[in-house]
């Protein structure tokens, strides 16, 4: 059956008071190498179908919500009845709204419901590997090894209700990511050194793999000096990599309801109900947004959720997106809601969208000029394995990966010792001192659930490098 009939078929089967369908059909290559030489290659198809089935009472609307994979005709009404089970057995939702009718899900940007589905195959990487092939030659050549790994998906969801609304969005995402390592086992204390690169991408057309290449040979011909730094607080050049890192952290915690209930660091002093929203949360005039018609960032124009949520939910499934200000001229103008939130709190109706970018004003310059224009300091190259601490402030605790540099004089001058970090990204915005030019970027820790991402570098004053870490 085509992802289309398995909706139509699935409604058709419900007898619950109102039925929801995603069917989300996905076509995936990959191409994995190390040690300078291409590894593995595979592609892959899969289907995942969700229903959700609504049931309502005196009580309130309860929700039951089943998804399967590689779900056949026959097995539909198994999963049908499996949704309106659970149903009926669950507590009713708080977050309960009615279905959007087909006039308020209108989305002119939504794919053509009856096209063929698209699909991906190794041959998208036929501008990649020959790149990578050169790579791997120079890399022998000079004592370094390359290790990596790219993929790339097209996804294409189909949404259908029981209220008539039927959207359809078709999503290419692709990702890279690089290492180089000197050194036999990769550490300073033999030498050796790793640094690492990535980009994301729709169609890898745009994936200049020796330009890629060529950041990597810099930052191992930086690592030829070390330098061991105690722990402490340091003028620290953040890339749009490790930017985007902790934006998404800040714009994954930008809840509404959560806010208003005095959980987060957006809530507002007042007390029950408050939030920040009005607040100048930066000195300097960044904007912080996501649109789901960006330039190269392209997503989904309206919202599509397999279950209840308090950030994003079914009950919202249909809902147009556009342009929405998180953060404008560094004030908190928005943060993200339900249409169910949007009640409680009062304020407008700001659904999460899968895209975040980050702009600095009129800020032109580039991190090699930031670089150029620091007395002394670090560049910190990308952030690993980020936690949450304290929501109340949303301080992060994380550490340093694949290349912590000295900046002194206006150059880079060696390679230090990695940390461990303690910091908030709201805080970090308020006390920036200096954005550069915004572009796309690919967050280190955030880019395999979250590619969509375009950042400036910026200037923190005082980082918190609050211990140093033996990793290497």
């Amino acid at each position: 059956m085509t992802p289309q009939a398995v909706v139509e078929r699935a409604l058709e089967l419900a007898r619950a008071d109102g039925c929801m369908v995603l069917v989300e059909e996905d076509a995936t290559a990959n191409l994995r190498w190390a040690g300078n030489s291409l590894t593995t290659n595979g592609a892959t198809r899969s289907r995942t179908v969700t229903v959700i089935a609504l049931r309502n009472s005196g009580r309130g609307v309860s929700v039951g919500t089943r998804t399967r994979t590689g779900v056949a005709g026959e097995d539909l009404e198994d999963l049908v009845r499996a949704a309106e089970n659970a149903a009926d057995q669950a507590l009713p939702t708080e977050d309960a709204a009615p279905l959007l009718e087909p006039d308020h899900a209108r989305v002119p940007e939504a794919a053509e419901w009856d096209a063929p589905v698209p699909s991906t195959d190794i041959s998208v990487f036929s501008g990649l590997a020959p790149g990578l092939g050169r790579a791997f030659e120079r890399g022998s050549a000079a004592g370094r090894r390359f290790y990596g790994y790219a993929e790339h998906t097209v996804s294409s969801l189909f949404f259908g209700s029981s209220a008539g609304v039927r959207l359809r969005h078709d999503q290419p995402s692709g990702t890279v990511e690089l290492n180089a390592k000197t050194g036999e086992s990769f550490s300073a204390a033999d030498g050796g050194h790793s640094a690492w690169v990535g980009r994301g991408t729709r169609d890898f057309a745009d994936v200049d793999v020796e330009a890629l290449e060529d950041e990597l040979a810099r930052r191992v011909r930086w690592a030829r000096r070390r330098v061991d730094l105690p722990a402490g607080r340091y003028e620290t050049l953040m890339p749009p990599s490790a930017v985007a890192d902790m934006m998404a952290e800040l714009y994954f915690s930008a809840t509404a309801r959560d806010a208003a209930e005095g959980r987060t660091v957006f809530s507002g002093a007042e007390g029950a109900g408050a939030t920040r929203v009005g607040e100048r949360l930066a000195g300097m005039p960044l904007t912080l947004f996501s649109d789901p018609a960006h330039a190269g960032l392209e997503c989904a124009p309206f919202v599509a959720a397999p279950a209840p949520g308090r950030r994003v939910t079914a009950f919202d499934n249909g809902q147009p997106l556009g342009r929405t200000e998180w953060i404008s001229d560094g004030k908190l103008t928005s943060l993200t809601q339900t249409r169910r939130s949007a009640e409680l709190t009062g304020l407008p109706l700001t659904p999460h969208i899968d895209n975040l970018v980050l702009e600095g004003g009129a800020a032109t310059a580039t991190l090699d000029e930031m670089v150029a224009q620091t007395e002394r300091g670090l560049l910190l190259t990308c952030l690993w394995y980020v936690r949450e601490v304290d929501p109340q402030t949303l301080l992060l605790t994380g550490l340093t990966r694949d290349g912590v540099y000295l900046v002194e004089d206006g150059e880079v001058t060696g390679a230090v010792n990695n940390f461990r970090f303690n910091e908030s990204p709201v805080s970090l915005l308020d006390r920036a001192t200096q954005s550069g030019a915004t572009v796309p970027t690919l967050g280190r820790e955030i880019g395999d659930s979250f590619p969509r991402t375009a950042m400036p570098p910026l200037r923190i004053p005082d980082f918190n490098m609050s211990t140093v870490s033996q990793a290497s």
